[in-house]
């Protein structure tokens, strides 16, 4: 029996199964592909999604379900539009689970944790979030985040299955905050690669995040989240780290649209999943029911929609009436 049980085999979810073993947990490692997990075992590396990072010993590969979780926590690192289907395949029992996915169900403006209760009623959940990159969390560089929970006991327990020596991690009760900060900061860091890739210069983009993050807050307590968890990892954080480099799909995303590349095109060379992408239209619906307002993510889904180009979605930020900060 695993200490920890990683479901998706992604970069994200080899990151967080290598940090964790190598802090002392025997931890299985879960890949829905059963060629992709022979090949990691083979190789004692995920060569697909993060080559060059070496499993430690206590890190075991398997491609059934049921021995993953044969654990008393499953991390479940998952992009987030597959979430659903492949919560309905796991085996009836399942230990208290974590998410580590990031936006909305498209159909449904659903939150991770929303979608887990609607697919798996009861189970007891929480919610991993924060400024991390999968390849320095993997090469043990320094890092910190945050897990939500209703249930103070499951926060604690995460805490000490994943925190170490490189990976400090916070508790935190408001799991609203924390879901929309991890949605939001992918549609905003679109908005900063656009403004890079379309020269627009730095100013442009620092108003851009600023105003981004004052959306963030908005709609964080609309929710009915805390202003203060958009201050945060899960929230200012992330959206510094995925906002300030071609590193980032989402950046790198918008400095391709800045170009003036086709979204189509984009896509089609990518095989990693850029969520900003499927978030901003369940982002806009989810705000609008609350009543709140998102302009800088209103007008990244009118550029991804194909309703806006460049100088137009400026000048509809731009041209907006004048208002106190």
């Amino acid at each position: 029996m695993s200490d920890l049980a990683v479901l998706g085999a992604g970069a994200w979810g080899t990151a967080l199964a290598i940090h964790a073993a190598r802090a002392g947990r025997r931890v299985t490692l879960w890949a829905r592909d059963p060629a992709l997990a022979a090949e990691m075992r083979a190789a004692g590396e995920n060569r697909r999604r993060l080559p060059g990072a070496p499993f430690p010993p206590g890190l075991a590969v398997t491609s059934r379900a049921e021995e993953a979780l044969a654990a008393p926590l499953a991390l479940v690192a998952l992009p987030m539009q597959p979430l659903r289907a492949v919560l309905a395949t796991l085996p009836a029992a399942l230990p208290p689970v974590i998410l580590a996915c990031k936006g909305l169900e498209a159909d449904t403006a659903l939150l991770p944790l929303e979608v887990l209760a609607e697919a798996r009623p009861g189970l007891p959940a929480g919610v991993l979030s924060g400024p991390n990159f999968a390849h320095e969390v993997a090469a043990g560089l320094p890092a910190a985040s945050v897990v939500a929970s209703a249930d103070a006991a499951l926060c604690a327990a995460a805490q000490s299955l994943l925190s170490g020596p490189a990976l400090r991690l916070y508790a935190s009760e408001d799991v609203t905050g924390v879901q929309l900060g991890g949605a939001a900061k992918n549609v905003l860091a679109i908005a900063a690669g656009v403004a890079m890739g379309a020269g627009l210069g730095e100013n442009a983009r620092a108003a851009l995040v600023t105003r981004g993050l004052a959306e963030l807050s908005r709609l964080v307590v609309g929710l009915g989240g805390r202003a203060e968890t958009a201050a945060g990892l899960s929230g200012l954080g992330d959206l510094l780290l995925t906002a300030t480099g071609p590193g980032s799909r989402n950046t790198s995303l918008g400095l391709a649209l800045g170009r003036g590349e086709r979204l189509a095109d984009i896509l089609a060379g990518r095989s990693a999943v850029t969520e900003g992408v499927t978030t901003a239209a369940p982002l806009l619906r989810r705000a609008a029911a609350a009543g709140v307002e998102l302009p800088v993510c209103a007008a990244v889904a009118a550029l991804l929609e194909g309703r806006l180009d460049v100088p137009g979605a400026v000048r509809a930020l731009l041209e907006r009436p004048l208002r106190r900060e």
